[in-house]
């Protein structure tokens, strides 16, 4: 049997070692390849099944068993590479890691003892050669060039990093940070680590390679063969804790990781960002040369280990070598718990012999996933080994219980990864031959349960460093492709299927962005795509009916419940301007159709709401005062306080006023003013150009429809009331059609002597007799409060006839009427029970009520009453509770005008009576006057 043949494929990144390998294997009967990360082993076993089938391909890591009956060929990390198996073919990649301070042992022992029956091969970095020779003497080197060619960029912001670049980080802390301002400049990056779980890690690269993401943020587990489409590799930092302190990257560390820039034949670059140095000028020589010091010195640790005892297994594994090109590793990890747990007694009482030590041994091997404190790590390894010597299995009541803690996909990002750490345990002690009593069940279940944080880790990852939206919306920008977009019922809009933001009416309101640079892009990407949706909005908008428009009280102008536009002063106070609210990318045209839209509504609106004031300002038949008076009613908006136009209306003769009147005009004794005004939509419409009018920053709203009077406000604009068509008088203001309505009834009282308000007046006005005290003190009428006994209602007819009767007989006869003296319409009381009833009657106080007597306080008291705009002025009323200046009024003097008591002397005179002035009827005070013409 010929020896194995032993080669070494060595060269920098991208030169296809680990595809020839591959090849190689498959040329053969059976095989073994050993990598070193499980993250590459399953892209490997991936290629190898796709190639000849899942039956036949066997997955072994720490944390990962897929053995089927036939295996022929073997995938599996450095560390769990079987021994024994005789296969045709064995390779190791990375053979350069032999250098490495942790792991270097394991690969150096397969360097030495490693071999296939037929062929064995080593792939790694062309620093291995003079290591490789010396160890292998009969080794044959493979020199292998790059495929394309890698070149240093320099320093780049991120914010300019070029699409499908990795930004490498070296702590889990920095990587987060550095995708997250990626997701706000660029839309968002795959996240790539060592620790994450192969499903995890292939999500998020799955991600990267569908372009779904042009970004990648790792650490320096993408230089270990992962092959991505990368044509640019930044280093954040040229740094990194290599678990005992801070050191700067080797330059052949930064070839490995840099070399992942540029596949096949596509060139790459690589450089810095952040806060990364520039790199020195010999180190990027090294770097783009593939020039680098070769390693001098191999990790080593004894593989001949004995199990006689705890302190014989010590012995073997620090034994030395006296080898010029081996160094003894430094203390690893599973020596460390070694030594640990056989330093407790119980434990080095019960390992005892050769099975037991080795049970220990392999016990000690289980990582540290969790990197929990050293003396937890050795606690639970503790309990692991004492169930497996006591009772030959892991108590699988407790090993559930621990599965079950961990097995919830709730929580944040650094949560689920602590979670996933934890699985990752319990997945290597389930991958252990005979440590559970049901290991096929227990390497499902915590399979399972990585499966389930992993997926959860994965959408964690993707929601806070992933704007798919932003995004997607970016490539679609970049390969210059027309976006179709889609404006549902509501207004949302979508892109390519993203949510960006709702149309309302013909502004786009973009969705909350989360930096300035992904607001830039929503904006580019919506201009683009809103266009076509802005000119079919405005065909419609301009097609609809008015129906569907309305304006609101402070002039906007809305199109359902989406405002579109907002009125704005003319150079008539009866044609507003319209201003339409159309963003520019909608362009000039569907701001142009917008507006004229918008324009003929408000003109139609106008046109109805103001139909009689708009006829009375374009009567051509009105001449003279009439006209000038028309034109001073259209510029009052159809309503007018008669103090401020009393001399124009005095100066009207009766045919003006008649041909006023036939345009409705009611020429009132305290308004001016149309009716058919009054109703609640001109009302509401005249109050909106009234505050377009006037440029109030604030336009106040029309009362309620319905009420009489309401309350006033101090805070309300001069001349406010008016023309919401009401009259302030005290603290409440009247409808100025009810108002001269009490004017009329107000005209046959005696205003003089005083009188009382009568329910119709309180009817008119809607008011208590409180409030209408407080009108009519506004009025100029003063109100003097007064109690008296309440006159009862007279009795009824029948009750009358008996209470004349008992009159007729006398207080003798008191209680002698026989009961059947009473009218049966109403039964008089029992003759014993009437004394009672008046001697109760009598003790009974008399019920009182209030009353006010009103009189005309003159031109002074009523001015003192009310201030600007018919409001009156605090003090302006008299207290209710002042003592009466007057006793209640009996009523019109009887007499004629000027007439004394007979009992006082009589003076006359010889001029002749001057003849008496007559009272115009207009006159907002004639009620008072009429008080005082004779009677």
């Amino acid at each position: 049997m010929q020896p194995s043949r032993v080669t070494a494929v060595l060269g920098p990144t991208n030169t296809g070692k680990t595809h020839y390998a591959i090849e190689r294997m498959l040329g053969h009967r059976t095989g073994v390849i050993g990598l070193p990360l499980r993250l590459l082993a399953r892209e490997v076993y991936d290629r190898i099944v796709k190639a000849r089938g899942p039956g036949v391909v066997a997955l072994v890591t720490g944390e990962e068993r897929i053995v089927p009956p036939r295996t022929a060929y073997w995938v599996c990390t450095v560390e769990a590479m079987p021994e024994g198996l005789g296969c045709d073919f064995l390779a190791v990649d990375e053979i350069q890691l032999c250098a490495d301070d942790a792991r270097g042992h394991v690969f150096t022992d397969r360097l030495l003892h490693a071999r296939g029956l037929h062929e064995t091969l080593f792939m790694g970095a062309d620093t291995m050669r003079q290591a490789i020779i010396a160890m292998i003497p009969e080794v044959t080197i493979m020199r292998r060039d790059r495929f394309s060619e890698l070149t240093y960029a320099g320093s780049k912001k991120l914010s300019r990093m070029p699409p499908r670049a990795a930004i490498v980080g070296f702590s889990v802390e920095n990587c987060y940070a550095i995708a997250e301002l990626i997701r706000r400049q660029k839309g968002g990056a795959a996240v790539v680590m060592g620790a994450l779980s192969p499903r995890t890690r292939n999500a998020q690269v799955e991600m990267y390679q569908n372009g779904d993401v042009d970004y990648l943020v790792a650490t320096d587990a993408i230089g270990m063969g992962l092959n991505l489409d990368i044509k640019h590799v930044a280093f954040s930092a040229t740094t990194k804790f290599d678990g005992h302190r801070m050191r700067e990257l080797r330059p052949d560390e930064l070839a490995q990781i840099a070399g992942r820039a540029g596949r096949h034949l596509t060139p790459g670059t690589f450089g810095v960002t952040g806060e990364a140095q520039e790199l020195d000028e010999g180190v990027i020589n090294q770097i783009t040369n593939h020039q680098f010091q070769p390693i001098k010195k191999l990790h080593w640790r004894n593989s001949a280990l004995q199990f006689g005892s705890i302190k014989r297994l010590l012995q073997t594994l620090e034994e030395r070598t006296d080898n010029d090109w081996l160094t003894r590793v430094r203390e690893s990890d599973d020596l460390a718990a070694l030594r640990a747990l056989g330093s407790d007694e119980i434990i080095a009482a019960r390992a005892k012999d050769g099975p037991s030590v080795r049970l220990l041994w392999d016990v000690c091997r289980v990582p540290d996933f969790r990197g929990i404190s050293k003396g937890e790590h050795a606690a639970l390894l503790t309990r692991i080994f004492t169930d497996l010597h006591q009772i030959g299995h892991i108590n699988e009541n407790w090993f559930a219980l621990q599965v079950a803690r961990i097995d919830r996909d709730d929580g944040d990002i650094d949560t689920l990864s602590k979670r996933l750490a934890y699985i990752r345990t319990w997945t290597y002690v389930a991958q252990r031959k005979g440590w559970l009593r049901d290991e096929n069940h227990w390497r499902d279940q915590t399979r399972a349960v990585e499966d389930r944080l992993s997926d959860a880790l994965h959408g964690a990852l993707a929601q806070r460093f992933v704007d798919r939206r932003t995004s997607v919306l970016l490539r679609r920008l970049k390969q210059k492709e027309s976006l179709l977009a889609d404006v549902n019922d509501k207004g949302e809009v979508t892109i390519e299927g993203e949510f960006i933001g709702r149309l309302e009416g013909f502004r786009f309101r973009m969705d909350k962005a989360g930096s300035p640079d992904e607001a830039k892009t929503l904006r580019q990407a919506s201009a683009q795509a809103l266009v076509p949706q802005f000119h079919l909005r405005a065909d419609r908008f301009y097609n609809a009916p008015d129906t569907e428009m309305d304006f609101t009280e402070q002039g906007g102008l809305m199109w359902g419940d989406q405002a579109v536009g907002k009125l704005a002063q003319g150079d008539d106070p009866l044609k507003p301007k319209v201003v339409a609210f159309v963003d520019d990318e909608a362009g000039p045209d569907v701001a142009a159709k917008v507006q004229r839209r918008l324009q003929h509504f408000i003109d139609r609106k106008v046109a109805t709401a103001m139909e009689p004031l708009l006829a009375l300002k374009n009567d051509d038949t009105l001449t003279g005062l009439a006209k000038g008076f028309a034109f001073r009613m259209a510029e009052h908006f159809g309503i007018i306080p008669r103090g401020d136009v009393a001399d124009e209306v005095k100066a009207l003769d009766q045919e003006a006023r008649g041909a006023l009147r036939k345009h409705g005009i009611r020429f009132g004794q305290f308004t001016v003013f149309l009716p058919l005004l009054l109703k609640p939509a001109p009302t509401r419409l005249r109050l909106v150009l009234w505050a377009l009018q006037n440029h109030l920053q604030e336009f106040p709203e029309s009362p309620p429809p319905g009420l009489v009077t309401v309350p006033t406000s101090a805070d309300a604009p001069a001349g406010y009331y008016a023309m919401a068509g009401y009259r302030a008088v005290g603290a409440r203001a009247i409808r100025i059609d009810m108002l001269e309505r009490l004017a009329d009834l107000l005209r046959d009282k005696d205003s003089k002597a005083g009188f009382e308000a009568v329910p119709d007046m309180l009817s008119i006005t809607g008011t208590t007799l409180d409030q209408f005290a407080d009108l009519m003190g506004g009025l100029g009428y003063a109100a003097e409060k007064g109690e008296r006994a309440k006159v009862k209602a007279a009795p009824a007819p029948a009750q009358a006839e008996i209470v004349t009767q008992l009159d007729a007989i006398g207080d003798s006869t008191t209680g002698m009427v026989e009961e059947g003296n009473a009218p049966e319409a109403e039964a008089a009381p029992a003759a014993e029970d009437t004394p009672a009833a008046e001697a109760a009657a009598d003790a009974a106080p008399a019920e009182m009520e209030v009353f006010y007597t009103f009189t005309w306080g003159g031109r002074a008291a009523r001015s003192a009453g009310r201030g600007g705009d018919g409001q009156r002025k605090q003090g302006g009323d008299k207290p209710a509770g002042d003592k009466p200046r007057r006793g209640k009024p009996q009523g019109k003097p009887q007499g004629k005008r000027g007439s004394k008591p007979d009992n006082k002397p009589q003076n006359f005179a010889a001029k002749p009576q001057r003849a008496e002035k007559k009272i115009d009827p207009d006159n907002p005070f004639a009620a008072a006057l009429q008080g005082f013409k004779p009677s």
